[in-house]
């Protein structure tokens, strides 16, 4: 079993006498990224919140490398980076200068550190630079350099490629990936962007109505939802046919759609030919995520 760095229990949050969060469970490990998806009103940004130690929950834990959010605050925290929304940047200021003003506020960082992570965020040759030049997509990488300033275990980034050029989007999915596989942190995501979500995570949990309904490893949910789509000679025989081996079957324009079973598909191709259906077409569907979340949330909106 991997460590776990971050791990919620029972997380609920009651704001103006409505439930908003509804006893959430979660377990993230070292060296993964991890993915937070939700509608509109689903409680993703309260959850985050909590999670960061900006709003109490009303019940439950939140525990930071074994340390409880509630009630070691400090220890928790000093394990623990952030970006909510958009990086609070002094524009007027170098990103050397901006980075030189957060270290102040810590414990243990020196100007070695402050190097190290410029370093690391690809900003050596800019850093020196005013923020007020920088594209969104160096700020970005400023706040993060920020966030990791104190050496967290764990790093929160809410909507991290959110108004970047697909360039920058993919620039941010490569050191994301980096920052898990190599460094060793544990990354959680929250994204409207569901194919980023797709390419970039290990896991993800979708939260519907304050409720996580799954939570897995991304190719594991997406394989559960995996489709044949069958054109036949005769669709509507076919149909039937294939209704008195597999449950799940429908119609989709021209194609009769079942399960994908590894093990069966040669059985019901036979059983077709035997009934004097020919098969014409066979094709293996993999679903998005974004048509796994359509399907688990009831077609709501993303954030």
């Amino acid at each position: 079993m991997s460590e776990i760095t971050l791990a919620v229990r029972g997380l609920r949050k009651v704001i103006g006498g409505r439930e908003i969060i509804r006893g959430i469970d979660l377990e993230l490990r070292r060296g993964e990224v991890f993915g937070f998806l939700g509608p509109n009103g689903a409680g993703k940004t309260t959850t985050i919140r909590m999670l960061v130690g900006l709003i109490r929950p009303t019940a439950g834990t939140i525990e930071v490398c074994g340390y409880d959010v509630d009630k070691q605050f400090p220890q928790a925290m000093s394990n623990l980076g952030c970006i909510v929304e958009n990086p609070e940047l002094y524009g007027y200021l170098s990103g050397w200068s901006n980075l030189q003003y957060f270290a102040r506020m810590m414990d243990g960082v020196d100007e070695a550190r402050i190097r190290e992570v410029v370093e690391l965020v690809g900003l050596s040759a800019r850093i020196h630079d005013k923020v007020k030049t920088y594209s969104l997509g160096m700020r970005q990488r400023v706040g993060i350099a920020q966030a990791l300033l104190g050496r967290p275990k764990v790093l929160i980034l809410d909507e991290p490629t959110n108004g970047l050029d697909p360039s920058g989007i993919r620039e941010m999915r490569e050191f994301i990936r980096f920052l898990a596989e190599k460094e060793g942190l544990t990354v959680f995501v929250s994204s409207h962007l569901l194919g980023e979500i797709q390419q970039l995570c290990d896991r993800v949990a979708i939260i519907s109505k304050g409720e996580v309904v799954r939570v897995d490893a991304v190719h594991t949910l997406l394989s559960r939802q995996e489709r044949v789509l069958w054109k036949l000679s005769s669709p509507e025989k076919g149909r039937q046919v294939l209704e008195g081996l597999t449950p799940d079957v429908e119609r989709q324009e021209e194609y009769v759609v079942t399960p994908y079973q590894e093990g069966e598909i040669g059985r019901w191709n036979r059983a077709l030919v035997e009934a004097g259906v020919d098969v014409l077409e066979m094709n293996r569907k993999l679903p998005s995520l974004e048509d796994l979340f359509l399907e688990l949330t009831g077609g709501q909106s993303i954030d």
